[in-house]
């Protein structure tokens, strides 16, 4: 096992820095009226507002990503979009270190698990590596969403296919046909283990925004039931896809996942011994916030 601790932004994320409000309002009008001046003279939005950050992710992809379009329905999670890059610039060095130059014999093939109304993860992979990305989503509503986003960007209809989960305890089954191949899967599972902590969760972060406890919960980035929490939480669910993918194992080079809890690492890493997977691990810092993607293969 090794694990690879890094510090700030992949040298190839597009998002060091502060934003650049008045090129991101140029790509994406939407967003100007959510830009105002701090008491700082700084340029900035109330992330505490849904809306502003819609506008902004909107802005980001279509000033960073070359969209045309993009759109999701209220109440789904709009992701915090430097982050997910940031998880595709990692994962692209393990494929490197794995098949020497990306610029390989074939085009690198991932799968992403609950793709997401916001298919965020294609969009990154397509911009910047030309991958080609099977999507799996549970949810009709998420998986029309996407499908619209696809749908609105010729390079994104050229490369992504998306695929209905139809059980909810199963992640690769259903999803990864005989005949399919992937370099990568990827995935962001859900956090939390019930509705009740998901909401508990929404509250310390609008907190910590400065809004008041007695307003209903809203978190600024979203997130519908099956993105938020599944029974027994992030742990149960990457346990789950570890012994599904030994079934899976010779169709995939490499599994991954992001880990946010440090304390789920030990048990996670236990499991993948008893598969007799190797396993690497790489951890991210920005400023106070750590988290990891776990990899495994066979």
């Amino acid at each position: 096992m090794t694990t690879l601790k890094t510090s700030g932004f992949h040298p190839n994320n597009k998002h060091h820095g502060n934003y650049d409000f008045k090129t991101l309002i140029k790509a994406n009008p939407e967003l100007a009226p959510f830009v105002a001046v701090n008491p700082f003279g700084t340029e900035t939005i109330a992330f505490a507002n849904p809306d502003a950050v819609k506008a902004l992710n909107k802005a980001l992809l279509m000033h960073f990503y070359g969209l045309k379009n993009w759109d999701i329905p209220k109440g789904f999670l709009c992701p915090p979009i430097p982050g997910r890059a940031e998880y595709i610039h990692r994962a692209a060095d393990v494929l490197e270190a794995t098949f020497g130059t990306l610029q390989t014999k074939h085009q690198i093939q991932v799968l992403d698990i609950g793709t997401g109304a916001n298919c965020i993860y294609p969009i990154i992979g397509v911009a910047e590596y030309d991958w080609k990305f099977i999507g799996s989503e549970i949810d009709k509503e998420a998986f029309l969403s996407a499908k619209n986003n696809i749908n609105s960007n010729q390079k994104l209809r050229e490369n992504v296919v998306l695929r209905m989960q139809s059980s909810k305890r199963a992640i690769f089954k259903n999803i990864i046909q005989p005949e399919d191949t992937f370099d990568l899967t990827i995935c962001n599972p859900p956090f939390h283990s019930s509705k009740e902590e998901a909401n508990k969760g929404t509250i310390r972060k609008n907190k910590n925004l400065g809004i008041s406890d007695d307003k209903k919960p809203t978190l600024n980035f979203g997130g519908v039931n099956s993105e938020l929490w599944c029974e027994g939480g992030e742990l149960a669910f990457i346990t789950n896809m570890i012994y599904e993918s030994v079934h899976f194992q010779s169709q995939v080079k490499w599994f991954s996942t992001l880990v946010s809890k440090k304390d789920n690492v030990k048990p996670l890493l236990s499991h993948l011994k008893k598969v007799k997977a190797t396993y690497q691990i790489v951890e991210m810092q920005h400023g106070n916030k750590v988290s990891r993607i776990l990899f495994w293969k066979f």
